[in-house]
């Protein structure tokens, strides 16, 4: 039996990628991942499992769950339209910008608590000794 063709569970699943099985049922609920079922139990194929890592992917980056269902909707009816490569794109792009900016606004949160410490030294070193070594 290949790749393709094997088969997991819920716990082996969720195992494999550190997550709690109460994460796949959430994502399933969401209907973001949508596992057969086999005797009463949940059972993910190699399909599910890619989807997973697609879901995994896009919620390290930031993306929301509406996001990440819209995505999965395209990639569930085959090819997507040039149209929906552009609108991803373009969520993409917008993603980036944004976590441009707080990469902007903590280097410039960091430069003050840099500043704040170095004055913050200054001060106590303008102490008397007895309370600078305290």
């Amino acid at each position: 039996m290949g790749d393709r063709d094997r088969v997991y569970g819920v716990t082996e699943l969720a195992a494999e990628f550190d997550l709690t099985p109460q994460a796949l049922r959430f994502y399933e609920e969401k209907g973001l991942l949508t596992p057969q079922r086999a005797g009463g139990r949940r059972v993910f194929t190699y399909r599910d499992r890619a989807r997973l890592i697609l879901i995994l992917k896009f919620r390290r980056v930031g993306f929301s769950l509406e996001q990440i269902a819209e995505y999965l909707a395209h990639y569930r009816t085959g090819r997507p339209s040039a149209q929906q490569y552009q609108d991803g794109l373009t969520k993409i792009r917008n993603r980036l910008a944004a976590l441009e900016r707080m990469q902007n606004e903590i280097a410039d949160i960091v430069g003050e608590l840099k500043a704040m410490e170095r004055d913050a030294e200054a001060r106590l070193a303008a102490c008397e000794p007895s309370l600078a070594a305290d």
